[in-house]
């Protein structure tokens, strides 16, 4: 008989779910979508309620897209909230479970190893989730769905494919009863980690279900994936051997801190450049909070849909490790100049500051580097300071004066959380 070493726990529509709770107002019964009304009809619902879901309303459809006939409440994003809610749900799940043996995958969603607790609490593994899930219903208000597995993927998969459709709202895999269930399910993009491209490139090859990938020659996928074809083989499967254990010792090689923007109307090249410019002064803000440095950025311009050129990128060295504004901006307006289609739209841009480590003060100087090292000291004073006034006043208490510019957007997402009002 199989053990469901791992559960994958999802609070079902969850920012629809708080707002619901805030409101008193049953998450599975009440028609609540939560958007910005601000931003007009086109907007991205950000969450759907269970009962207009079942009303056939898609979970991050537009707001023009929901039928007229339907009465709904129209809750505007409060995402400190959201966070605030997770953080709570986090602490219940503390009281039961070690955090060595939970990964927090996104802000509403946690992998637990739960093996361990079988004993520990004289009970199943199917009785310990539902005792999370429960828990967290009766604290909150806020429903949660469970899927179980003998592995992190199985749980996953689980969990959204069949746990989110079951009254029971809880669903276990194996990897045979992943065989029998799920090999010949219809698309591809249902699993975990198969987008679109992935696949549209199998969909060639005549590709369409897990059984079909199982069977497909070993070849062909590693020339169509690379490394990463074996873990689509693992998966078609049922296998995965990463467990939580390998994600709480796993150290990156190489760190990276980005910024991205997807702009509300066409930008020229002159308008973009300003918003590179908020982009890159709050990455070194960053930097300096975290006594960080850097000596490499990347940039990306992605322009509007039908331009000649789809986008413009430039990666720029830069002469010191730093995170001073005023030795990287140069050198990236620069690049950006160089690289700029200007008589395209731009609509997106995305900076990175690469190959980030973390300033340890331990760099040996030349005789050459002391006049510069003083006055990147003085930056980095100057910069210190900002972050202590924004701290005390507010992230928009100082600000430069092109922040104020029609085309600017750095102060409006300052009060922004994750692109999003607080």
């Amino acid at each position: 008989m199989s053990v469901f070493s791992y559960a994958c726990i999802d609070l079902k529509s969850f920012y629809a779910s708080v707002e619901c709770v805030e409101r008193g107002l049953d998450p599975f019964k009440a028609k609540l979508v939560v958007a910005d009304p601000d931003r007009g009809n086109g907007t991205i619902c950000l969450a759907v309620s269970p009962a207009l879901k079942a009303l056939g309303v898609g979970g991050r459809c537009r707001v023009f897209e929901i039928p007229d006939g339907i009465d709904y409440i129209k809750a505007k994003p409060r995402m400190q909230k959201y966070i605030d809610y997770s953080a709570r749900i986090y602490e219940i799940y503390l009281r039961y479970i070690s955090k060595d043996d939970i990964h927090v995958y996104s802000v509403d969603e946690a992998f637990f190893y739960i093996k361990p607790y079988i004993s520990l609490y004289d009970t199943d593994e199917k009785r310990i989730a539902k005792m999370l899930a429960d828990a967290v219903f009766k604290e909150t208000g806020v429903p949660a769905v469970c899927g179980m597995g003998t592995n992190l993927y199985l749980a996953k998969v689980a969990l959204d494919i069949l746990a989110k459709h079951s009254p029971k709202l809880m669903y276990e895999l194996d990897e045979e009863l992943y065989k029998q269930k799920l090999w010949d399910h219809r698309p591809l993009t249902d699993f975990w980690r198969i987008g679109r491209g992935i696949s549209r490139r199998l969909e060639r090859y005549g590709i369409l279900t897990m059984r079909h990938i199982a069977a497909a020659d070993k070849d062909l996928l590693f020339r169509l994936f690379g490394i990463d074809a074996e873990l689509l083989i693992d998966h078609a499967l049922g296998a995965e051997k990463t467990t939580i254990a390998d994600i709480k010792k796993y150290r990156p090689k190489q760190r990276s801190m980005s910024s991205g923007q997807v702009l509300f109307r066409d930008y020229s090249a002159s308008e973009a450049k300003l918003i590179l410019k908020e982009m890159v002064e709050g990455l070194c803000l960053e930097m300096t909070a975290g006594h960080m440095l850097t000596d490499s950025v990347t940039f990306y311009i992605m322009y509007t849909h039908g331009s000649d050129i789809p986008f413009s990128s430039a990666t720029v060295s830069l002469p010191v490790k730093t995170a001073s504004g005023r030795v990287i901006m140069p050198d990236v307006i620069r690049a950006y100049d160089s690289v700029i289609n200007k008589k395209a739209a731009v609509r997106r841009l995305s900076v990175s500051f690469n190959d980030i480590e973390a300033d340890t003060c331990n760099r040996q100087l030349t005789i050459f580097d002391i006049a510069r090292d003083n006055s990147l000291s003085r930056d980095m004073r100057m910069q210190e300071a900002v972050l202590r006034i924004k701290a005390m006043y507010g992230k928009n208490a100082v600000f430069k004066g092109r922040d104020l510019e029609e085309c600017a957007t750095a102060l409006e997402r300052n009060m922004q959380i994750g692109g999003h009002k607080k």
